[in-house]
């Protein structure tokens, strides 16, 4: 048995996605609603949302910090606004851990070397093609965040019955993909030319 939270990190995100902090999860699905029935339903554009939420605290900020010098009030309490160098060297190393194999995987579609590679790489940006036409990419995000807040929940409770289901699904999937690896991969001269050289 899988410990779900555990899975998801053990931290306040899997509390979050398995409603062990109720509150959390119910903030979390409001505002992904709201933002979702803003841009989709009332037709709002993202770029002007966030210019028009700038443009509202610029001017509350001005008018706070003009009236706090003609009355001799405190300035508006603002943190320092300098990004550290450790936080760049962090986000760069986070960054690092997932462009890297990127890379390697992309070199190694340019040279050739790995057709298995890139049969899996093109049917996966194909899929992704495929859904991006069908949804907008709001929405698109709107589902993920409501699937992200319903399936860890549902695996978690009912996980001894669905990991055979899902057994079952690895093991139907998995014959077609054996059965061209098989017989397609076998029959092209390039692949078999550098087994013979190996």
């Amino acid at each position: 048995m899988v410990d779900v939270h555990r899975a998801l990190g053990g931290g306040s995100v899997a509390d979050v996605l398995l409603w062990k902090k109720c509150h959390g999860g119910v903030v979390v699905l409001i505002s992904a609603t709201i933002f979702w029935c803003l841009f989709e339903l009332a037709g709002y554009n993202l770029l002007s949302f966030v210019a028009n939420v700038l443009l509202l605290l610029v001017v509350i900020l001005f008018f706070w910090g003009k009236s706090a010098s003609l009355l001799n009030r405190p300035l508006p309490p603002l943190p320092d606004m300098e990004i550290s160098e450790e936080s760049v060297v962090k986000a760069s190393e986070a960054l690092q851990v997932w462009i890297n194999p990127a890379l390697s995987i992309a070199h190694d579609i340019a040279h050739g070397r790995n057709l298995k590679l890139f049969l899996q790489v093109a049917i996966g940006l194909w899929i992704v093609s495929f859904i991006g036409s069908l949804f907008n990419f709001l929405t698109l995000v709107y589902i993920g965040v409501l699937l992200s807040l319903s399936v860890p929940l549902a695996y978690d409770k009912y996980q001894d019955s669905i990991n055979p289901k899902l057994l079952r699904m690895h093991e139907i999937l998995q014959k077609p993909y054996r059965k061209i690896n098989d017989n397609l991969l076998k029959k092209i001269p390039i692949l078999n030319k550098e087994k013979k050289i190996d």
